[in-house]
């Protein structure tokens, strides 16, 4: 039998759906995979019932229904200060992961260079080789995830076409600086490159920091592709819809490709995201609160079980030192040790770097907390009845 394709074929099932089905099977409380246990605002599901019903349910436009795509112009406005075009500047697609694959096939020719950050949200770098892009990865690294701003230069010549920034990023949970960014900045009109900003936790953001779009630094307007998800910013995951935000002829060269993936997006949830963009104030503002407290919940837990925890800025994920308790292992035993025998899953950090456990960072797991308090707790007990911690 001819072999499927050869980049695709490489990348094995993916780690969040690995540590998923052990905590099944083990019947562990999954802090592994970051969804949240809660479906979203009530008011939110209401207006997609409503929008189901009344219909249209047929296919919507390709770029996306006006009332979402107005609504995203108006939510760039309000919170960033962003004067966007909602006919020529937005794009709905299938969630964050379609934007993103959207952005990089309608960039990227084969033999262009991209700049990646890793540790990386693990769609990047296949759809990259997929399309034929060459690259050049640099690494942040716990504990401080400092970026390394001579290996970021000199990851950038004349024919890198792109960067990746993920901001606030998953995994690391680090949030890019208003100096970090202006730099990076400076190296994309340097090299006339373009940004792909993925910024899906963009309100997700802890201890009054703030998050910064690349898109709003000078000269970046041109530049930037700004990538939100409903998903994110509502609880929701499932509903998969996400939105790009950027320079007329960026949008419209991603376009070509959203075309081709899925062209377009449920109707229904389109108009409930839009809906939910206008939500006042409160409810942007308690969403990265509310997720702060559960953040220091398991925080506070886990620096008693015995973990070194590292910082979290922002998104859903905390990342912990596991060498404090005397484990004899690298991060992906301990991760299956946490599971089998603690009762409680997590995700090897290794996996967010290319070569796994052989790069020199074997000895951290993340934890996702956007999760019920009662689960973190209930975590927590079994980490520390495990360890003797607690």
């Amino acid at each position: 039998m001819k072999p499927g394709n050869t980049i695709l074929g490489e990348y094995g099932t993916t780690v969040f759906t690995v540590m998923s089905a052990l905590a099944v099977e083990h019947q562990a409380i999954n802090l592994g995979q970051g969804f949240p246990d809660s479906d979203g605002p009530a008011d939110i599901l209401a207006v997609a019932a409503q929008a189901t019903n009344d219909g249209p349910n047929q296919y919507p436009p390709l770029m996306g229904v006006p009332e979402l795509r107005q609504a995203v112009a108006t939510h760039n406005k309000r919170f960033y200060d962003m004067d966007v075009d909602w006919q020529s500047q937005v794009m709905v697609t299938s969630g964050a992961t379609e934007s993103i694959a959207a952005a990089i096939l309608g960039l990227i020719n084969p033999g262009d260079e991209a700049v990646l950050i890793e540790p990386l949200y693990d769609s990047y770098l296949p759809i990259l080789r997929q399309a034929g892009g060459v690259p050049k990865l640099v690494r942040v690294e716990p504990p401080n995830w400092e970026l390394p701003l001579d290996e970021l230069a000199a990851a950038f010549s004349k024919k890198t076409k792109l960067i990746m920034l993920n901001s606030p990023m998953n995994p690391s949970a680090k949030v890019f600086s208003e100096e970090e960014l202006t730099f990076i900045a400076r190296l994309v009109e340097k090299y006339d490159a373009y940004a792909v900003c993925d910024e899906v936790y963009e309100h997700i953001v802890y201890d009054v920091r703030p998050h910064i779009p690349l898109m709003t630094l000078p000269g970046m307007a041109e530049r930037c592709i700004r990538i939100g998800s409903a998903g994110k910013t509502f609880s929701m995951t499932g509903w998969k819809v996400g939105y790009s935000t950027g320079a007329p002829d960026l949008i419209a060269a991603a376009a070509k490709a959203h075309q081709f993936l899925t062209f377009t997006t449920p109707p229904n949830l389109q108009k409930a995201v839009a809906y939910g963009l206008g939500k006042d104030d409160d409810y942007f503002l308690s969403l990265g609160v509310d997720l702060q407290a559960k953040r220091d919940r398991l925080v506070a837990g886990l620096d008693k079980v015995g973990f070194d925890v590292i910082d979290s800025q922002g998104t859903y994920f905390v990342t912990v030192d596991f060498r404090p308790l005397g484990f004899n292992g690298d991060d992906v035993k301990f991760s299956k040790h946490l599971t089998v025998d603690a009762g409680v899953a997590a995700v090897p950090f290794s996996a967010f770097y290319q070569g796994g456990a052989a790069n020199g960072i074997d000895h951290f797991v993340r934890f996702c907390y956007c999760k019920q308090d009662s689960l973190l707790d209930a975590a927590i007990d079994k980490l520390g009845s495990h360890f003797g911690g607690v």
